[in-house]
């Protein structure tokens, strides 16, 4: 059986490992010259079943309409003509409510735990080395208002089995060494001890060498063009080097998987939602934090990649542009560098910019289609790193014909 996975990156690239495992003929197609070349690329490298809170919450709305008027909000939306937006847009406001809130972030962090458990046994098993830090993380609040609005909603992802701890400012300091001139700055934080970081780009090279290993073809610098469809079967992928063929197909192009499904009748609840990250050399001389987080009142994740230290930040609902200038970065440096003002060569930024996958819902989209030869993996939003071992494993027990291990309820077409 030849399977073609349709995407390199984190999710596509793990989706290959699992099948080729298997026993399949797989093909990998993606139009750039290596695996995770696009949102793997950069992403915020954080492995965090504890911070799996859903997006689409009631305190939202407030948000993205303030960001219409007011510059320098963590979570932006700049309107456009674009049917898609409005639509997705449309679907997001309705799970903004309490109930759908806590319903999605149950069923996200279900599926983040599992995935995380799969990532464990891979990186075990295979001896992958990505700069992996099982420390835990941290996820900060700068005053005692937030604060307390993060301890009350921890009680959903208590309620689902995660172990969290409450710290105040010292203890903080004494989690993590390289937070203690910023103590004062803190109110508290809650530590998430099962939650880790890791490079997802080298994560997936590393894996992608296991794939050959294993017999996996790549096939690089092909742009996908369309599936072609013969009655209910996929009979090819045309690309602007020819067509290309197999028994079955896997669509893991995050935010262009709507482009591809929708000639075919899809219309895919996916829809790009711009994050940016900048990375700094950390030598010798810098004092890097060894524990990753999230500072909530700014929303500024930060990782630690053996040498380097990245921030990450933003939600811009844009499109499809990945630009960036310098000055979108001033947000989460003035955060970043006020937590960790000796952290890293502040002189010599690697800005970029990439497109997460995100659902209304946050919950990837994953399983058979319509089409009975085509199965569908994308939709992981922020979160593809966490969920991407999970939904790889997901997506080849369905393609095996087994049972999965993990309850699919409200990540389906149906």
């Amino acid at each position: 059986m030849h399977t073609m996975v349709l995407g390199a990156g984190v999710v596509g690239v793990t989706t290959a490992y699992f099948l080729a495992r298997s026993g399949r003929q797989v093909t990998v197609v993606d139009r750039r010259g290596d695996v995770a070349e696009e949102t793997s690329r950069a992403n915020a490298g954080l492995i965090a079943p504890g911070h799996s809170y859903t997006w689409a919450s009631p305190r939202a709305p407030k948000i993205l309409l303030k960001s219409l008027f007011v510059d320098g909000q963590a979570l932006r939306l700049k309107l456009r003509a674009d049917p898609a937006m409005w639509a997705w847009g449309w679907r997001f406001l309705q799970n903004c409510t309490d109930e759908r809130s806590r319903l999605n972030t149950t069923r996200k962090l279900r599926l983040c735990r599992y995935s995380q458990s799969v990532l464990q046994a891979l990186t075990a098993e295979q001896g992958l080395d990505y700069q992996r830090l099982s420390r835990g993380l941290l996820y900060l609040y700068r005053d005692e208002a937030s604060f307390a609005r993060g301890r009350a909603n921890m009680a959903v992802l208590a309620d689902g089995g995660m172990p969290l701890e409450i710290l105040d400012a010292q203890a903080v300091a004494a989690r993590e060494p390289a937070l203690a001139e910023a103590a004062r700055r803190i109110a508290g934080a809650i530590y998430c001890p099962s939650d880790e970081s890791g490079d997802a780009r080298l994560y997936t090279r590393a894996l992608a060498a296991k794939c050959r290993e294993l017999g996996v073809a790549f096939e690089f610098g092909r742009d996908i063009a369309a599936l072609e469809a013969e009655a209910d079967r996929i009979a090819g992928v045309r690309t602007d080097r020819g067509t290309l063929a197999a028994d079955d197909y896997v669509l893991a192009l995050g935010s262009h998987s709507p482009r591809l499904a929708r000639p075919l009748g899809y219309r895919l609840p996916v829809y790009p939602v711009k994050g940016y990250s900048v990375t700094f050399p950390a030598g010798p001389d810098h004092r890097p934090p060894d524990v990753g987080g999230v500072d909530e009142n700014n929303l500024v994740a930060w990782a630690r990649f053996g040498d380097r230290l990245r921030f990450t930040a933003t939600a811009e609902i844009c499109g499809y542009d990945t630009g960036h200038r310098p000055d979108d970065f001033a947000h989460m440096l003035q955060a970043g560098r006020e937590l960790f003002p000796d952290g890293a060569d502040y002189a010599q930024p690697s800005y970029w910019a990439g497109l997460r996958p995100m659902t209304p819902e946050g919950l990837p989209i994953l399983g058979r289609s319509r089409h009975r030869n085509l199965y569908l993996n994308t939709g992981h939003g922020h979160m593809g790193w966490t969920m991407a071992c999970g939904t790889a494993q997901i997506v080849a027990d369905l393609m095996a014909g087994r049972p999965p291990q993990h309850d699919l309820t409200g990540m389906t077409l149906q």
